[in-house]
């Protein structure tokens, strides 16, 4: 379609959603269920990556999502458009009207961006009509899943980087534009010290950074002419790539463009190598800079990077200072999704009186949690020991006896003396913001503390330590019950 760009990329986005979304919420409207009270909790099952956390990212996307929703009248044409299997309207005329003046109501409470969460711990709650519960449930997992996934990527990346900067370089890979601004944003967060994507810049600020690739040398006869030519324009901007050919010899003509750049007062800040051996091309371009007299010169390195690579070319001695990732990062190499689901916890009957409810499975990972749910972290001499789910309904006891929901053999108490902190924060009350914007700074901030939190056996690549996660006991036996109810109703 001829101008799709413009088209898709525009104002309003409420129909970014399933159609069942629609589907059941025109049946609750038709019912009258949609103006009950529900709960919903966004999870994730399965540690990323073969990791042991996630970092929390997107709240601030979707907070812009819901204060931004209408549907338009656009919007509203087309769902008037569509047939049911008889060919008559999918939506009545009503249905189309009750949309037009659709404003939220709801509450959400959610983990902060930047905070470090764990499988089977809600990072979102929401609370309200059950049928703007209902609406928000595709959107809502859509923006949290993908930035989760990648801030987290992210934060393995600059882990294996130990202090050093990471640069986001994955555009041009990404899954398409919305992709890429989305994964720029969550790679921040996680640590990324700034990216290539210069609409990612301009919209959230971030530092944008990148000099010439490849075929700037090609259009050169030699790359010596290329980096000179290049340091005449761009004297404040000189990283020079140096593998287009025989990246030794690329060394030493950026070398000699180096030293024009001295020569005119005008600093070197460095090459990049993005590929071959990078460990030892990086000793011996390290060896050939500091003979040069370039000692503060950075070597920057590319080429598929991810925190597995990172980490050996450490331990090979690679003098690499500088890090750039891009496929790996911005497309979660390795883990096409974070598995995020939302689920109904509890509703109200037509007394007002709640009503529990649970999502069976023949997995036990995917069995739901009942109740109106907070998470709450324990601290113990500056380490994060454990979390508790536990129903706000009954509150948390002290001390606190906790059980693993997947191994109900692992059980944990904690005594009343150790500290602990709500992880669900209020965002929106009766559908208006009362969550003061925190900024993406402070996202990436906490995300740094957070994770200084957590034991180095638990950060680990490789085999890490289960971080112990339970539901409150009287939250278990009540889960307990439920599953065995509905577990006999059924047979």
């Amino acid at each position: 379609m001829a101008g799709h760009l413009k088209t898709l990329y525009r104002s309003s986005l409420a129909l970014a959603t399933d159609l069942y979304q629609l589907t059941m919420a025109y049946a609750y409207w038709k019912t009258g269920l949609g103006r009950r009270q529900a709960v919903f909790h966004m999870v994730f099952r399965e540690k990323p990556f073969g990791g042991a956390y996630a970092v929390a990212c997107g709240l601030e996307s979707l907070i812009d999502f819901i204060e931004n929703f209408r549907f338009e009248p656009e919007d509203l044409d087309y769902l008037a458009g569509l047939k049911g299997n008889d060919d008559r309207p999918l939506f009545e005329p009503g249905f189309l009207d009750f949309l037009a003046q659709f404003r939220w109501t709801l509450d959400l409470d959610a983990v902060l961006e930047g905070t470090v969460v764990f499988p089977q711990e809600p990072m979102v709650r929401v609370q309200g009509p059950l049928l703007e519960g209902q609406l928000l449930e595709t959107p809502l997992l859509n923006i949290l899943n993908f930035q989760t996934l990648i801030a987290t990527k992210a934060a393995r990346v600059v882990q294996a980087a130990r202090g050093e900067p990471v640069l986001e370089f994955g555009l041009r890979r990404a899954q398409g534009i919305d992709g890429a601004v989305s994964a720029s944003r969550a790679a921040y967060v996680g640590g990324c010290a700034g990216t290539s994507n210069v609409l990612a810049g301009r919209l959230f600020g971030i530092p944008v950074r990148g000099t010439h690739a490849h075929s700037w040398i090609m259009c050169f006869e030699n790359e010596l002419d290329a980096f000179q030519t290049y340091a005449q324009v761009m004297p404040n901007n000189c990283i020079f790539l140096v593998d287009t050919y025989d990246t030794l010899e690329g060394v030493r003509q950026a070398i000699q463009a180096a030293q024009w750049l001295r020569e005119h007062g005008h600093r070197f800040v460095g090459i990049r190598l993005d590929s071959g051996d990078l460990a030892a091309l990086s000793i011996q371009a390290r060896q050939m800079l500091d003979e040069a007299g370039f000692t503060d010169a950075v070597i920057v390195a590319s080429n598929d990077l991810d925190e597995f690579l990172i980490e050996n070319l450490k331990l090979q001695g690679a003098k690499i200072c500088v890090w750039g990732v891009g496929t790996r990062l911005v497309t979660g190499f390795g883990q096409p999704a974070l598995g995020g689901v939302y689920k109904l916890s509890a509703i109200q009957d037509a007394q007002g009186q709640w009503r529990d409810t649970i999502k069976l499975s023949e997995q036990t990972v995917k069995v739901s949690s009942p109740g109106i749910l907070q998470v709450r972290r324990f601290v113990q001499q500056g380490l994060a020991i454990a979390d508790v789910i536990y129903d706000l309904r009954t509150g948390l006891p002290s001390p606190c006896t906790m059980i693993d929901p997947i191994d109900i053999t692992q059980r944990r108490t904690i005594p009343p003396d150790v500290a602990g902190e709500d992880l669900l924060v209020p965002v929106f009350r009766r559908g208006r913001r009362v969550l003061e914007s925190l900024g993406l700074e402070s996202a990436r901030r906490r995300c740094q503390e957070q994770l200084a939190l957590l034991p180095a056996t638990v950060r680990r690549f490789v085999n890490p330590q289960t971080y112990f996660v339970g539901l409150e006991e009287g939250l278990f036996d009540r889960k307990t019950r439920l599953l065995l109810k509905a577990r006999t109703s059924r047979r």
